[in-house]
């Protein structure tokens, strides 16, 4: 997708803007507003323009279902304030919502829908979801970088009804990502960590001819150190994955790429026990 300064004319445009605002909430109050700081500019950007914006997230897993802890009211409070701007958060049904009662006036620039993962058509990818979503506005504009490996309406269907463009923190994940594509330069270290090693080892076994060195933390390390002869009691790990991790280092070995992992832990009978 183009860039979305790269379209000349905005001018009064509307854009359906999808945002990762995925952010951890307890008590309804934000414990890390790291992803929404993050996507300001491309918000102060449009803004600038004299678009119409219709934010378009999601937080956590309902499942399709509505359930209120997981509301992006909160969110859109922290935006308004952050912005400066007033915020309406649109809590009606999206499959009702038409273009014509989004915005209550023309001075108001930004409007946000309610969690998208309310609905099952999203996750889905279901068509009709999509194209209603398209109806919304002009053009759509994807920020949301680490939610586009997804197969749901408003990441991928969507994209096939409206003119299509990415967002600033996008582009600065892609930019970033050619570090280790096509201008790699070394030496260079990686740091890869997640739960399941499974779904990385593909990912792994591209980057260890690129890499030095190669550092796997979290869930993914604890599967290694149980590899190694280490007893990991109730931590957490992938049954079965040994045969993955023998094809890593023996890939590693050929390539000359140090993987790096834990030598230290500490450990304790659950998490409200003293650790040693």
């Amino acid at each position: 997708m183009k860039s979305i300064t790269e379209e000349a004319n905005l001018n009064n445009k509307k854009i359906l803007l999808r945002l990762d605002l995925n952010v951890p909430l307890v008590s309804d109050k934000i414990t890390d507003t790291t992803r929404i700081d993050k996507i300001l500019p491309t918000l102060k950007f449009l803004i600038s323009q004299n678009t119409k914006i219709i934010i378009i997230s999601h937080v956590g897993r309902p499942k399709g279902k509505v359930v209120n802890e997981l509301s992006l009211r909160p969110i859109c409070k922290d935006l308004e304030i952050k912005l400066s701007q007033n915020i309406k958060l649109i809590s009606k049904d999206i499959k009702e919502i038409n273009s014509k009662n989004l915005f209550d006036s023309d001075d108001q620039k930004i409007v946000m829908l309610e969690n998208l993962r309310f609905y099952p058509e999203e996750e889905k990818n279901n068509q009709k979801f999509a194209k209603h979503l398209a109806t919304l506005a002009d053009i759509y504009v994807n920020d949301a970088f680490s939610c586009s490996h997804r197969s749901h309406a408003s990441i991928h269907e969507i994209t096939k009804f409206l003119p299509s463009f990415s967002g600033l923190q996008l582009n600065l994940e892609v930019d970033a990502l050619k570090k280790i594509t096509s201008e790699i330069k070394k030496p260079i270290t990686c740091i890869i960590g997640g739960s399941k090693i499974s779904t990385k080892i593909n990912i792994i076994k591209n980057l260890i001819p690129k890499f030095n060195n190669i550092i796997i933390v979290g869930g993914m390390a604890n599967n290694i150190i149980k590899y190694m002869g280490n007893n990991i009691g109730k931590s957490l790990q992938e049954e079965n994955s040994d045969q993955i991790i023998k094809e890593i280092f023996s890939l590693s070995e050929t390539e000359n790429c140090k993987i790096i992992y834990p030598q230290d832990v500490m450990v304790g009978k659950d998490l409200n026990e003293k650790i040693k």
